[in-house]
């Protein structure tokens, strides 16, 4: 079988997925009980999901808001879940993923879950 012909879409040799929707990052901190100061800190720096993970939604003349696919929310899960084996697992991650320091505290504060 051979992927990639001329009437379907592929990348490098693939299928290529279709993103048909997206969730602001206010709703998936809503949606999965996080901190959005926490997550807009990780999803910054848009190496730390899968490419095509986080999504630019442009309003308007120099505004945007940022935008998970549903696979960047299922990877962002993931990354949370893995971070909070352990309290040192969860200080460590914070202290790597998020430079303000008042949203450390207070995400500290509520400590990792299970």
């Amino acid at each position: 079988m051979e992927l990639g012909t001329k009437s379907s879409p592929t990348r490098a040799g693939g299928i290529v997925a279709t993103v048909t929707s997206v969730c602001t990052i206010k709703y998936v901190a809503e949606l999965l009980n996080e901190d959005l100061e926490m997550l807009e800190a990780i999803i910054e720096n848009d190496d730390n999901l899968s490419y095509g993970a986080i999504v630019s939604v442009y309003t308007g003349d120099d505004e945007s808001i940022t935008a998970l696919t549903d696979d960047g929310i299922e990877e962002l899960k993931d990354m949370l879940r893995d971070a909070r084996q352990s309290q040192k697992d969860w200080l460590r991650f914070l202290e790597y993923f998020v430079e303000d320091p008042d949203v450390i505290a207070r995400v500290k504060e509520n400590g990792p879950r299970s």
